[in-house]
């Protein structure tokens, strides 16, 4: 079994987002561990790039803020060994990042670090279905889980995504890129439906979350809540300080969708 299933086994899952390395790395490191002792089940690190397109204003304003503070995809992955090694940090952890990321890296070369790190998965958001075994090839070398993406446009392919899916899947809550909204007006029920029909896999819902009532709403019919532009604007309101204020968030949005 993946390990990210251990994510969904106890209730709801409450999955946050951070760009690693705003505004530096050691407030990323804390922001963690707040993260986790406030009741996460699983964090998604994003490792800064300067052309992250799934991505809103706010979340690729922090990834100008990662990259100008100095931080690489090294520098992630010795954030990772110790958040596993020195603060004792075991639930799943995932990468969100894009291709040329691991291209530039070397696929090879990336799943192995990452595997020696302490990984469990990886999102690529500008990868399609169609192109996934490029990297499903390789990341299975190394026991990393491809997170399969599913939108409302994927349509006729939700069956086949939802079936060969790995880990668990991301359910893609709003048509654009992320960040907060004040509705979410896609059809969220039919759209899980058609997802479970097809995979036991757990399934995610993303995009447009940051309120605990959207994510109460939003729980009734997905395994886990997933939120990062709300956690990314916490951040970049406190800076440094910002650890306290992001577990106490973390903490408001578990107690709502358990």
């Amino acid at each position: 079994m993946s390990n990210i299933a251990k994510a969904f086994e106890n209730g709801k899952a409450f999955i946050p987002f951070i760009t690693c390395g705003d505004p530096d790395i050691a407030t990323t490191e804390e922001c963690i561990v707040e993260m986790v002792n406030a009741g996460a089940s699983l964090v998604e690190l994003g490792i800064p790039f300067s052309d992250p397109t799934a991505e809103g204003p706010v979340i690729q304003e922090a990834n100008i803020r990662a990259l100008s503070a100095g931080t690489t995809t090294d520098t992630v992955f010795e954030l990772v060994k110790r958040l596993r090694n020195d603060r004792g940090i075991k639930v799943p952890m995932v990468f969100m990042t894009y291709a040329n990321v691991v291209y530039s890296y070397g696929a090879d070369r990336f799943c192995q670090n990452a595997k020696d790190a302490g990984m469990d998965g990886i999102i690529l958001p500008d990868v399609p279905y169609e192109e996934k075994e490029e990297f499903t090839s390789v990341m299975k070398n190394y026991d990393l889980d491809l997170v399969s993406l599913i939108a409302p446009t994927s349509e006729d392919r939700i069956a086949k995504i939802a079936s060969e899916a790995d880990g668990f899947i991301y359910v893609v809550s709003s048509l654009g890129v992320t960040g907060v909204r004040n509705a979410i007006t896609t059809d969220i029920p039919t759209l899980c439906s058609k997802i479970k029909a097809s995979s036991k896999i757990p399934c995610a819902i993303g995009f447009g979350i940051s309120k605990p009532e959207q994510a109460k709403e939003m729980s009734k019919h997905a395994d886990g809540v997933i939120v990062g532009s709300a956690i990314i604007k916490i951040i970049a309101q406190y800076g440094k300080e910002a650890p306290k204020y992001v577990g106490e968030y973390v903490k408001s949005m578990v107690d709502a969708i358990r």
